[in-house]
């Protein structure tokens, strides 16, 4: 072990000649050492090049300095992956926005972790892992035949973890970032025009037309049409006050952000099934319910994808209803900012991401703008 540079020593192989005063035949790595003063700890990280070891001593000791790092207390990566797991259902951990995570996002990230990346980094220290073990575990991932929408998502509870713990100087550099992980090819959501709805609307039983056409026509989530009672169905002012989503095992949850709290318009059309529905004798408290119980995903797509298969229609989904009812919003005129109330979105910049091809004159408007500033 020879030193290299302050606080930095270059660590070889047992087998290295160098260990006895020959040339070295091994790769080296380089240990930085560190003195927290305030925890009275030794903090270690070990990195295979020298330049990678020199930005990051250079990096910690100027956050020790100004207190915002501290040593680490020696946690493996899965005990921080509990801790963080049981805040994050509990709420006291929050998401990006400030907003508790959703129940089913917890799972999901309790499944990434326990099925992808505990089995393979669950014993390394968390302060310790750095950016290419993890380049590493996602090589090898998508290696292994999974998709590149699957290894990116087993990686976002970690990014959540990281970015929490950088930011309450557990860690120096947050190693998720700058990952080359490979990139997602998603497909288009279906969007259907008018006249389609309209057919895709007949073919169904009548009893299914109210939910199929409140998706359609006003661009509810699937959760927020399990959990809509009547009480939030104002037909005379003609609005749907949202006010919840569902989960599959939490039940009745918040919606999805502090933006899911919203009134959307009903328009006529849709007025008409509601109506027609509640004269039905939809007078429980749920409005797309039985028996004070919503209504099963599966059941209600189910029968609906045979009933357009036999009429000879392309199957659309919940959730593709949703983006058709936005690009109706769009089509007539409804501005951005508008749209991205009624839709729910935590910000416009999801909006335009999410519909900003489908919204006119944006090539036009744009070349005439500049044709008009270079004539000045």
């Amino acid at each position: 072990m020879a030193a290299r540079a302050e606080g930095i020593d270059e660590r070889h192989a047992r087998s290295c000649r160098s260990r006895d005063g020959g040339r070295c035949n091994c790769s080296p790595s380089f240990q930085v050492n560190l003195w927290d003063g305030r925890s009275q700890r030794r903090i270690r990280k070990t990195f295979r090049t020298l330049t990678e070891a020199k930005a990051w001593r250079q990096d910690a000791a100027g956050a020790l300095r100004a207190g915002t790092l501290r040593a680490s207390d020696g946690r493996t990566l899965k005990s921080v992956a509990d801790e963080w797991l049981a805040g994050a259902r509990s709420g006291v951990i929050r998401n990006r926005s400030g907003d508790p995570f959703k129940p089913s996002a917890v799972r999901a990230y309790e499944t990434h972790l326990r099925l992808r990346v505990l089995p393979a980094l669950g014993t390394a220290k968390f302060g310790a892992v750095r950016r290419v073990d993890l380049q590493d575990l996602a090589d090898r991932l998508h290696a292994s035949g999974l998709s590149a929408s699957a290894v990116q998502c087993s990686l976002l509870p970690l990014r959540a973890m990281y970015r929490r713990a950088l930011a309450r100087g557990e860690v120096a550099i947050n190693p998720t970032i700058g990952l080359e992980l490979p990139a997602v090819r998603s497909r288009r959501d279906r969007i259907v025009s008018p006249e389609q709805a309209r057919e895709l609307l007949a073919a169904l039983p009548e009893c299914s037309h109210p939910l199929w056409a409140t998706a359609m026509f006003a661009g509810l989530r699937r959760g927020e049409l399990q959990s809509l009672r009547w009480e939030d169905v104002d037909l005379e002012d003609g609005v749907i006050r949202v006010k919840r989503g569902w989960d599959a095992v939490a039940g009745e949850i918040s919606p999805k952000s502090a933006k899911g709290r919203r009134s959307v318009p009903i328009a006529g059309v849709l007025r008409d099934y509601l109506a027609e529905h509640w004269l039905r004798g939809g007078v429980g408290d749920l409005v797309f319910g039985r028996n004070g119980r919503t209504f099963d995903p599966r059941g209600v797509s189910d029968p609906a994808k045979a009933a357009w298969k036999a009429a000879g229609l392309e199957p659309i989904t919940l959730h593709d209803c949703r983006h058709t009812c936005a690009s109706y919003f769009i089509a007539s005129g409804v501005n951005a900012k508008s749209l991205s109330t009624y839709m729910g979105h935590a910000d416009i910049a999801t909006t335009f991401d999410l519909y900003g091809h489908l919204m006119p004159g944006n090539e036009a408007e744009a070349a005439a703008l500049l044709d008009a500033y270079l004539a000045v």
